[in-house]
């Protein structure tokens, strides 16, 4: 590299070597998504589980609360992991986690304490995974819309 080259410049460099891989990109995917595979599978494999946590959370009817939240959790991972419409499985994640954040985390209602302070940190963590999805869509649209304009 030319001297003139900044140190930030000589960073982001070796940083793309090792993190702008496709192989990069397909483990960040996969932590993003690790959650939602676990929990539509463990859902898929224990049903009764699952309508038990609808009841919890009081949906009804649980039975079709259960498979929309396998078929989401399990169909939008998928979207995501094989690129296609990763976009729109990554909104679908992202407005899922939202509103289960909002369903199952409201520490504003419980008492001061360790189990609100974990629920606190629990919604705010689940914001970041809410962030983390909308800015795959961001760069999926991005990419697709630079892609398309190239094509022209």
């Amino acid at each position: 590299m030319p001297m003139h080259v900044s140190l930030e410049q000589r960073l982001a460099a070796l940083a793309r070597q090792v993190f702008g891989g496709r192989v990069a990109r397909f483990v960040a995917y996969l932590g993003l998504c690790a959650a939602y595979l676990q929990g539509g599978l463990v859902k898929l494999t224990d049903f009764p589980g699952a309508l038990a946590e609808m009841h919890h959370f009081g949906l009804s009817p649980a039975p079709l609360f259960a498979v929309a939240v396998i078929v989401l959790e399990l169909g939008a991972s998928l979207m995501i992991l094989t690129g296609r419409l990763r976009w729109l499985g990554a909104l679908g994640l992202a407005g899922f986690t939202l509103l289960a954040t909002g369903i199952a985390l409201r520490f504003w209602e419980l008492p001061a304490g360790q189990e609100r302070f974990m629920a606190a940190n629990a919604f705010f963590e689940h914001l970041g995974l809410v962030g983390g999805f909308l800015l795959v869509v961001w760069l999926d649209l991005a990419e697709r819309f630079s892609t398309n304009r190239k094509l022209r």
